[in-house]
């Protein structure tokens, strides 16, 4: 959420802000809603003084044995008592209109991101790696894992519906090997802590980190009114809200392999075959807390600890940074890396890495206390995938596919897989 005291001050930097996101002017709407809440909070402070002070004049009239006037300053105060309750009730309307509004507004984009509005337009940084050097015909990950026996679309359609793959035999044992290996990289390598968190959560979670009130659509509610997570960031994020940390507590590091849950509501037609875009997947995520000065530097650390998943598993990829168009609501920056798919001849994400800077921080409350001992300020916050583990696998089927149609199993993963080196038709 932003700083309403930082829109009054610069208005036209928000307006300039959300055209850069593609969005419509709104600073003009967050005034006048502000003004109006600060009028109707001025008043009820004015009425809350004269009542204090009529008050104070009853006492004294009563002591000066001025009875008619102690009972026309006890109307008066009555009256303003009645008066209060139906003022208050305004400022707490103005309050939850002001509110509202604000939780709609994305973050503040850097000015270093692209222009643009949509992925065409996001910058490439750098590729790294090779694409394989093999001869025989690329091919896409649903085609190889029917043809092995080993992923059937149709089970998982009849129990569930559409955008659900069941797995079997080797290819769920190496989508488990990979989960496995990329906690291992950032517990042990990255020195990220390790969390086990919960899958369901309430309102004020995903309001803190951003997914609600706007993108309700997006997500899966339960009938008892909590949420499926669509990423491990809402839990992680969130470990930290309503907190005052001490600024030598941070950075804080916490990585997660969770199932996710998304209704992929604004995707239809979308990759519609395979296991690309689905209601239910894999992830091992990164979350860190940090102080303001630090964020963008974690930003850069982040983006390399998924990138080194990618180099262990040999994996062909490119990182761009997003335009202002296509980056997410609470980002401030993103990078994006885009991990080669031979059977679909193209770059497709694997792991989105953000800063958020104060913006989750200060929806969730959570603050730190300076060296100081005194001052506090927001945190920062940043999030990235490392990686997606269902489109590592999708990724790790198509390079390391050989001619007779199995896979070959990457080396880093060998000590997870139990001795198995190709996964081959049942």
């Amino acid at each position: 959420m932003l700083d309403i005291k930082w829109i009054r001050e610069n208005p036209e930097l928000l307006d300039v802000a959300l055209l850069v996101r593609g969005a419509e002017k709104q600073a003009d709407l967050v005034l006048k809603a502000d003004e109006a809440r600060r009028s109707i909070v001025q008043k009820l402070q004015d009425m809350q003084s004269r009542r204090n002070s009529a008050s104070k004049e009853i006492g004294a009239a009563m002591g000066q044995k001025d009875f008619d006037k102690a009972e026309a300053l006890k109307t008066e105060v009555s009256k303003l008592k009645d008066e209060m309750q139906s003022v208050e009730e305004e400022a707490r309307t103005a309050d939850a209109a002001l509110s509202d509004l604000l939780a709609t507004l994305p973050n503040i984009p850097y000015s270093d991101i692209p222009e643009g509005l949509t992925e065409d337009d996001n910058r490439e940084e750098r590729k790294v790696g090779q694409k394989p050097g093999w001869n025989h015909p690329a091919k896409e990950h649903f085609e190889i894992g029917e043809e092995l026996g080993l992923m059937d679309f149709e089970a998982a359609a009849a129990m569930s519906g559409s955008r659900f793959t069941v797995l079997k035999g080797g290819l769920a044992r190496l989508e488990r090997a990979l989960g496995q290996f990329m906690l291992d990289v950032h517990t042990v390598e990255h020195g990220i802590e390790e969390i086990n968190p919960p899958l369901l959560v309430r309102d004020e979670a995903l309001f803190g980190t951003g997914q609600l009130p706007k993108f309700s659509e997006d997500l899966f509610h339960t009938t008892e009114g909590r949420w499926l997570i669509p990423t491990a960031e809402v839990s992680l994020t969130n470990l930290v809200r309503e907190q005052i940390l001490d600024q030598k507590q941070l950075p804080l590091r916490y990585t997660a392999l969770t199932p996710c849950f998304r209704s992929e509501a604004g995707s239809a037609g979308r990759d519609t075959r395979g296991m690309l875009r689905q209601h239910q997947f894999m992830k091992c995520e990164m979350v860190s807390i940090t102080d303001a000065d630090s964020s963008l530097d974690e930003l850069e650390r982040m983006v390399g600890c998924a990138e080194a998943v990618l180099q262990k598993l040999g994996l062909h990829y490119r990182v761009v940074t997003l335009c202002g168009g296509d980056m997410g609501f609470g980002a401030r920056k993103t990078y994006d890396i885009e991990v080669w798919l031979p059977g679909q001849d193209a770059y497709r994400e694997i792991s989105s890495c953000s800063v958020c800077g104060d913006f989750q921080g200060r929806r969730m409350n959570a603050r730190y206390r300076l060296e100081d001992g005194k001052t506090t300020q927001i945190v920062h916050t940043l999030n990235g995938s490392g990686v997606a583990v269902g489109r590592c696998l999708i990724a790790v089927m198509e390079n390391y596919l050989n001619e007779d149609g199995s896979i070959s199993v990457p080396d880093v993963l060998l000590p997870y897989m139990g001795g198995v080196t190709k996964i081959e038709k049942r």
